[in-house]
């Protein structure tokens, strides 16, 4: 699968191919190589640095649409477990916009991509902080909060948000989702919220 080849195992491509017999072997496997890099690099250029003023740019972004954003770093023990179910939601609920920002670095960018591809998050939106005062982003986020991973925030469709601290459950947003669904074909929402 493209994007889920890591990059530090070019070495053993590499021994693989050169000690194959077959020529036509070694070009698969270098081909299989690059073209994982490739898909690698693509996905993070697809995150984008979240910098002062990127919050607005998500909200403007989305007017009159409720929407999900999730705070989420590498070093976070419950993220994985989160962002699946999210991922599985999503496979179920056509309609469901969730916003990922990693509270990582911009230097991270490879290692997001490849956990965005094994998380099966790579469809949503992707955001990673890029400012050398990461707690200037966490005030302009939300001024109650102090860095803890995950940390989830529900917008409803006038953009009035929940917040969720900790893991959040498949239930929790399946609810959340039944009052604050959008009819895709119409942008109107359903329910109430």
């Amino acid at each position: 699968m493209p994007g889920t080849l890591k990059l530090q195992s070019a070495p053993a491509l590499r021994g693989l191919a050169s000690n194959s017999g077959s020529p036509v072997l070694r070009i698969v496997l270098v081909l299989m190589f690059f073209l994982g890099a490739v898909g690698i690099v693509a996905a993070a250029e697809s995150i984008r640095p979240f910098t002062s003023g990127s919050l607005e740019q998500v909200l403007a972004s989305r007017p009159n649409k409720p929407f999900i954003l999730v705070l989420w770093s590498l070093d976070c023990q419950y993220c994985p477990t989160e962002l699946k179910m999210l991922s599985e939601l999503e496979k179920s609920h056509a309609g469901l916009d969730v916003v990922l920002i990693a509270t990582d670095t911009i230097d991270d960018m490879p290692q997001l991509a490849d956990r965005a591809a094994n998380y099966g998050t790579a469809k949503f939106e992707q955001w990673v902080f890029a400012e050398d005062m990461p707690e200037r982003l966490r005030q302009e986020i939300d001024g109650r909060w102090y860095g803890e991973v995950p940390r989830t925030y529900f917008y409803d469709q006038k953009h009035q948000r929940t917040v969720r601290m900790g893991l959040i459950n498949k239930s929790l947003v399946e609810e959340w989702l039944a009052r604050n669904t959008v009819d895709t074909a119409n942008g109107k929402q359903n329910g109430k919220h």
